[in-house]
This record gives C-alpha cells, structure tokens and sequence, in this order.
C-alpha cells in the first residue's frame, strides 16, 4: 500500500481528530483502489513532514536533556518564507525521475528553526546522572481512526529526502517504526554538503542503521518501511555551545541523490564491534542498565 499522507487540521497545525482523521483514510484507501496505484512506483514526492504553515512545528516533540536534569536547551519555531512546491523531474524512462519539493529560485522557503544549546554539565543534586548533551525532536504519534492506528507505509519510496540549512554539526536523522522490539531506532547521519546553504541531501532506506538504546545491533534487518511511525533528527555530538539547524520539508522520493551516500556515512562504523559509548537518543524509555553502572543516565 502507499504511504498515508500528511493530515492537517482546520486551524493550520498539529493532526485533526479522530473522525477526520478516519474520513481521510477512508478516502486514501479509496484513492488508492479506483487508480491502482499500486501498479506503478510513484514519482511525485511523498511529504511527511513540511514547515509551510504557522503551526507545523505543533506535530512535532522537543526533546532535550533538560527534560532529565540536564542544561541543554532546544525550540522549533516557524519562520515565513517562499512556497513550497511539488515538482516531478525526468520524463518517459529516465531511471533518474522522481520528485522533489522547492521553492521559488533565490527566494527562502519556509521552514523550522531547530536551535538551542548543548551542554554536557550534569545535573549537581542527581549523582545517578552520568552523562548528559543532547537535543532533538520527532513527528509526534498521528494517532487513531476507525481503521487502527495510523502509520506511514513507506515500502514504494526508495530515498528520503530533507531540504535543510545547517550549521555543520553531526546532526542524525531517527525512525521510528512498528518494531517488535519497541526501542529500536533506525539512524542515519544527516549529510550536510554546503553548510550555510539551503540544500536537499537524500538519503536510501537500504543506508538506515538499526541501533537499541544508541548502539549498534544485531542482527542488522532493513527498517520496517511498511508501518513507520515518526521521523525525527537529533544532535548527539555532546559538544558544548550553540547549534541551528533550519528544515523546510521531509519527504520520501524516488529521486536518487546526487551524491552517492555509503556505509562509511551512515555515522556508525559497522565494520568495529559496537562502541561501549552510545551515540543515539531515546525518547522516553529508560536506557539498559550496563554492568557496574549507575541505574539512569542521559544519553
């Protein structure tokens, strides 16, 4: 099946309740018969998240380690630009066809601003906090409708696709899906070519690495593309001071990129055994207690 798409309420942000929401599935899926769609792989681009409405950044969770204790502090706002556009490249067999979203040539598109701070002192009346330096955030749940809970089937989308603006910090890109094992995350580094720069980087599916509680695990499966359930991007370098990264859209493609992106880019080497030190971030699940450590930590 195809992807559900990007659900809006009335006001302009966040998801809509729960009738609306099961209307518009009910129209996807009748959508989805009448053109069998599911006889020819797409070539408009999938949106999953894009920042073009005032209250975007409502559908999406901030999370920081000050949440735990910690002195870091992170926001998503709004900011007004250029309109954002759906446009299909290539024509007839180019094997390169796919789509893409832009804006008006030399104009800024509208976007989040992810920004905030990093820092790595601990919290001075929790001794049991032993590491700390991290922010981020994620798609919030898009809750229920009369057909179960509501999830993105990625499986016709090859890439991801992110227009971002960053500053050069080792930001990774995390999703999350109807796992068996609920904390595991699928991570990949964001690519930042031209800092400073708007910019689309693309990303396989196939890249995504499986990893539990930030680390490294086996066996490596191919993420769950049928049934995602949020998407998100955090920074976990733990390296003190300001950060901003600015995202106008993200969406899946099947637009290959540019750039070719291999294993030695996904942020994780996957040729060494798994680091004792975890690069990842958990969303409100306790992280493993590991032998002779103290019972909490922030990662």
């Amino acid at each position: 099946m195809f992807a559900t798409p990007i659900l809006r309420s009335s006001s302009g942000g966040g998801y809509p309740g729960f009738f609306r929401r099961s209307m518009e599935e009910l129209r996807r899926q009748a959508k989805f018969a009448v053109k069998m769609e599911g006889l020819h792989v797409p070539i408009k681009p999938f949106p999953l998240i894009t920042f073009e409405e005032t209250l975007s950044p409502e559908r999406c969770k901030i999370m920081c380690d000050s949440n735990m204790g910690g002195f870091s502090k992170a926001s998503l706002s709004y900011v007004p630009g250029a309109e954002h556009i759906e446009r299909t490249i290539g024509e007839g067999n180019d094997r390169n066809k796919g789509g893409v979203i832009v804006s008006e040539h030399g104009k800024e598109p509208s976007h989040a601003l992810f920004q905030g701070s990093i820092s790595t002192e601990l919290p001075p009346n929790r001794p049991q906090i032993q590491r700390s330096g991290y922010a981020g955030f994620r798609t919030k749940d898009r809750g229920m409708s009369l057909f179960g809970k509501l999830l993105w089937d990625l499986s016709p989308y090859s890439f991801l696709a992110l227009r971002i603006k960053s500053d050069g910090r080792k930001y990774f890109v995390n999703f999350q899906t109807e796992s068996i094992i609920p904390t595991d995350l699928h991570q990949h580094l964001l690519p930042s070519y031209s800092p400073g720069e708007w910019e689309t980087v693309t990303i396989p599916f196939g890249a995504f690495v499986r990893t539990n509680h930030g680390l490294v695990v086996e066996p490596q499966k191919e993420m769950m593309t049928t049934k995602v359930r949020t998407v998100g991007i955090s920074l976990i370098d733990r390296v003190p001071g300001p950060f901003e990264l600015r995202i106008a859209d993200i969406y899946a493609t099947n637009r290959p990129p540019e750039r070719k992106i291999g294993l030695e880019e996904t942020g994780f080497d996957l040729s060494m055994e798994p680091e004792d030190e975890s690069r990842g971030m958990m969303d409100e699940i306790e992280p493993r207690q590991k032998k002779g450590e103290p019972e909490r930590i922030l990662i």
